[in-house]
């Protein structure tokens, strides 16, 4: 790494920030499989673009499909899929979009891990919070049947814990509310933030 030089950008983020009539943030959602995190994110970007507010989703199953497609699911590869996804959400952030993270990041020390890769960069942890019970009656995917039969190792909820956040900037109870319900309160939060 001793060959390598970091080049400041040409474009101060204060100027983007000026010309798309918003500040740079990044909302990390977390929350079990199923509770809605991809669903909430992806109706409240298309609700921030309808405004004219530059806005991306970074979404679990998404970056496995490109970015983060050689990784498994160890806890070493965890860890990494979760760095590497902080430094894109940085990026991102530093180009004036607002980023919308969707992964369900069930430890503390990984979350804060994102947190201080994009610190100080705007950083909202946003808990999706649903009962056990909600999860697994949604599960689009099957996953917690599989995981419930022996054939899905570590799957977090089952046999692998998810740490609830200590301190989160919002916490959307989304276990029977609307998805605009959720796309509400992730609007007010950016408003009471002063990020749009």
């Amino acid at each position: 790494m001793t060959n390598l030089t970091f080049h400041e950008q040409s474009i101060e983020l204060s100027q983007r920030e000026a010309k798309n009539g918003h500040k740079s943030a990044v909302l990390w959602f977390t929350g079990l499989s199923a509770s809605g995190k991809s669903t909430i994110a992806m109706a409240c970007q298309k609700e921030l673009f309808k405004r004219g507010y530059q806005v991306t989703v970074l979404d679990g199953d998404n970056v496995r499909h490109g970015l983060n497609a050689g990784l498994g699911f160890s806890e070493a590869d965890r860890v990494e899929n979760l760095r590497r996804v902080a430094e894109a959400a940085k990026l991102f952030a530093e180009s004036g979009f607002i980023v919308l993270s969707s992964f369900i990041s069930p430890f503390r020390k990984n979350r804060d891990l994102a947190q201080s890769i994009i610190t100080p960069m705007n950083f909202y942890k946003v808990f999706i919070k649903v009962t056990m019970e909600t999860a697994e009656d949604r599960d689009p995917k099957g996953l917690y049947k599989l995981a419930r039969e022996g054939k899905i190792k570590d799957f977090t909820g089952i046999d692998s814990p998810f740490e609830e956040p200590l301190s989160a900037d919002l916490t959307i109870i989304n276990d029977t509310q609307s998805i605009q319900a959720g796309v509400d309160q992730i609007i007010d939060l950016l408003k009471e933030q002063h990020i749009i």
